[in-house]
């Protein structure tokens, strides 16, 4: 299997530098739910310096709330809002001869596109006003084909996405962050869930369903305690 390995950064935490060079695509934060201008100058370099594909990795207008709180939002804001961080960052992308070559939607504005048609279709008309060769980065999930059928109609490609350090409701969908098992922390179930992955082509929900899920990238988010840890363990997994 040909995966490539995300991650989230330009959030302010501490490894960026250290975990760039592991990883395949940096989703970069564009100053509406973490960072600002001289921390998306400083990614986009470091990006640049580590050969990695760059993600514009826009979220809701919530600094306090680190972006994971859901706005209620029209169409018309949602593409505003989507286009100004997505400019942002390619400007400085241009400046040092490179380009935003995909979209990933953060946090909040990531689950709302997958539960609510009129918002994921709102992001593809963003991305289809500024460049339709910028591909958008989704949760894999059983409704693949429904959601890439929507995409191609705007000219825009999916790039599927399952991560390492969540697990999954039965449906497919990220177990809620409010729940105490959101999240993963221990390396062995990380090393679990991406040989798994490779060898059965599936990944298990919390109640042990088998997620037969399209995979073109891993993600590790930033943020996590063990990310640098993590990252290093599927980087040598994937190889």
């Amino acid at each position: 299997m040909n995966i490539k390995l995300n991650c989230d950064l330009g959030e302010g935490f501490e490894f960026d530098e250290q975990i760039m060079p592991y990883i395949n695509m940096a989703n970069l934060a564009c100053g509406y739910h973490a960072g600002d201008a001289l921390t998306m100058q400083k990614s986009v370099k470091l990006a640049v310096l580590n050969n990695v594909e760059i993600g514009a990795h826009p979220g809701y207008p919530d600094k306090k709330g680190f972006g994971r709180r859901s706005m209620n939002c029209s169409s018309e804001e949602i593409k505003a809002i989507v286009l100004y961080q997505l400019g942002a960052l390619d400007a400085f992308c241009k400046t040092d001869e490179k380009k935003v070559t995909y979209v990933k939607p953060h946090g909040a504005l990531y689950n709302d596109m997958v539960k609510d048609i009129t918002i994921f279709k709102a992001i593809l008309e963003a991305i289809a006003s500024y460049d339709k060769d910028i591909k958008l980065m989704i949760l894999s999930t059983q409704n693949n084909k429904n959601y890439n059928q929507m995409a191609s109609s705007y000219g825009i490609s999916l790039i599927y996405e399952v991560f390492a350090d969540r697990n999954y409701n039965d449906d497919g969908t990220l177990l809620s962050r409010t729940l105490p098992n959101a999240i993963i922390e221990n390396e062995s179930d990380v090393l679990s869930i991406i040989q798994t992955l490779k060898e059965k082509k599936y990944i298990k929900s919390i109640n042990g369903k088998k997620l037969y899920l399209e995979v073109d990238s891993i993600c590790v988010h930033g943020d996590n305690e063990k990310a640098l840890d993590f990252i290093k363990i599927l980087r040598q997994s994937l190889n």
